[in-house]
């Protein structure tokens, strides 16, 4: 079920987060009655994103908005868009890299160690290969995410996993 919200875009002025849009407290009671605050967001017709509900510490709930999303969907201060939310049914809440599931599928080993990560853990892991462009880098770095968490028998340290990249883009 697809919920629709007229909203305008904010921005906190704190440097923690940036851009974002309010949501209706309705809207996210019936979105989160599973306790789970991934959604789908398309906001003013442009491509649906992955996106979760964010407190603010007054009783509201929110979704952030990038600079780059601003950007694509011409969004600015002040401007009041047309929101629609619907429930997210991916596995991990967001687009998992081809690259990134065929390691999984390779490394039995490594894939029980991700899948026993908590959600955001996982997510975070998943944006780090997703962000690099080229398709041999994103392989390279699911293999440095898998090694890393056998290593550390499913402990993520990302100081250490940081460095493991950094070492690893020597090789690429």
């Amino acid at each position: 079920m697809a919920f629709s919200f007229k909203g305008e875009i904010s921005k906190f002025e704190t440097g923690l987060w940036s851009f974002h849009i309010i949501v209706p407290q309705d809207i996210v009671v019936e979105l989160t009655r599973d306790c789970k605050k991934r959604v789908m967001c398309r906001i003013n017709e442009y491509e649906s994103f992955h996106a979760g509900f964010m407190p603010d510490g007054k009783g509201n709930s929110f979704i952030k908005l990038n600079k780059e999303r601003m950007k694509n969907f011409q969004l600015e201060l002040g401007m009041e868009v047309n929101v629609i939310l619907e429930k997210d049914h991916s596995k991990y809440g967001m687009a998992m890299p081809e690259e990134f599931e065929e390691v999984l599928g390779q490394d039995i080993d490594g894939a029980s160690f991700f899948e026993k990560l908590t959600d955001g853990k996982k997510r975070s892991l998943i944006y780090a290969v997703s962000i690099v462009k080229n398709s041999d880098k994103r392989i390279t770095k699911a293999l440095i995410i898998l090694d890393h968490l056998k290593a550390n028998e499913g402990k993520l340290d990302f100081r250490a996993l940081n460095q493991a990249f950094k070492e690893g883009n020597k090789w690429v």
